[in-house]
C-alpha cells in the first residue's frame, strides 16, 4: 500500500433487501469490508444500488439495514468522507444520509480531480446510447410530482409495490447484466469513448452492470466496473498513485 495519505475506496451494487434468505449475510460482509477499509480510508464512494429498494417518506425509511447504517455513521464520526450515489434500484434516496451522517449525495455522474488524476464516477444507469424504455421510466421516477404521488401511498403498500417491480426487473434481466456484450454493444464503453472524444479522463468508475471489468480505453484511460456483492464482492482502491480492483474475502 502506498505511503500516500490518500486512500479512497469505491464499491457498488450491494442490493441489500434482495433475496431475503441471504441479504443478512451480505450486509454483514459489507460491514466487515467497511470496517477493514475504514482503518485507512480518507473517502469512500458507494456507487449506487446500495439497497434493492429505498424510499424516504417524511418521517419513515425502510426498516432493516441497521448494521450498515451504524457502520456508516461510525465512519463519518471518525472523519471519513462518505459519497453516496443513487442507482436504478434506490433512486428515491433524498437527504436522510446527509442529515444523519453528512454523506454527500449524487444523482448524476461527477468529475473529480484526485492527486492529479481525472475521475468520472457514477452508477452508470441511463448513460450511453439505447435503452430508451428505461430512460423514459427513469424520468418518471425522478419527476418530483410522481415522487409526491408515491409518497402519498401508505408505506406498507408503497414498499410492497416497489419491491414487486424490483423483483420483476431482476427476473427479466436474469444473468444479462453479468455478460460482456462486446465493445460495440456495451453502452458504458460507448459512453466512455464519447466522453474521451472531447476530454481526458484517467478513470471511469461505474457499477450497474453486474460484472467486474477493468478495460483499457484509448489514450490509456481505464473503465472500471465494480460488479455486484451477491457473489463477486469487488471494490476499487486508489492510493494516490495507482487504482486497483480487489476482491474482498476472495
Amino acid at each position: 500500500m502506498s505511503s500516500s495519505s490518500t486512500h479512497i475506496f469505491f464499491a457498488s451494487d450491494f442490493h441489500l433487501g434482495a433475496a431475503a434468505d441471504t441479504t443478512h449475510d451480505r450486509e454483514l460482509k459489507v460491514v466487515r469490508w467497511l470496517t477493514e477499509v475504514g482503518e485507512v480510508a480518507t473517502e469512500i464512494y458507494l456507487v449506487g444500488d446500495l439497497f434493492d429498494f429505498w424510499f424516504e417518506y417524511k418521517s419513515v425509511v425502510p426498516k432493516g439495514h441497521v448494521r450498515l447504517l451504524g457502520k456508516l455513521a461510525e465512519l463519518a464520526d471518525r472523519g471519513v468522507k462518505l459519497h453516496i450515489f443513487t442507482g436504478n434500484h434506490d433512486v428515491w434516496m433524498f437527504d436522510y444520509f446527509t442529515r444523519e451522517f453528512g454523506a454527500k449525495m449524487y444523482y448524476q455522474p461527477v468529475r473529480r480531480t484526485i492527486d492529479g488524476k481525472e475521475f468520472m464516477i457514477g452508477h452508470g444507469d441511463g448513460l450511453g446510447p439505447g435503452d430508451s424504455g428505461y430512460k423514459f421510466i427513469k424520468k418518471i421516477f425522478t419527476n418530483p410530482m410522481c415522487q409526491r404521488l408515491f409518497a402519498a401511498l401508505h408505506p406498507y403498500f408503497g414498499a410492497k409495490l416497489a419491491r414487486f417491480f424490483s423483483r420483476k426487473s431482476r427476473e427479466t434481466t436474469g444473468d444479462k447484466d453479468s455478460i460482456y456484450l462486446g465493445d460495440d454493444k456495451e453502452f458504458l464503453v460507448q459512453y466512455c469513448n464519447e466522453v474521451l472524444e472531447s476530454e481526458h479522463v484517467d478513470y471511469f468508475i461505474f457499477g450497474h452492470r453486474h460484472m467486474v471489468l477493468d478495460k483499457i480505453l484509448k489514450g490509456g484511460s481505464r473503465y472500471i466496473n465494480l460488479g455486484e456483492w451477491f457473489s463477486q464482492c469487488n471494490y476499487a482502491h486508489f492510493d494516490g498513485e495507482e487504482l486497483r480492483l480487489i476482491q474482498f474475502e476472495g
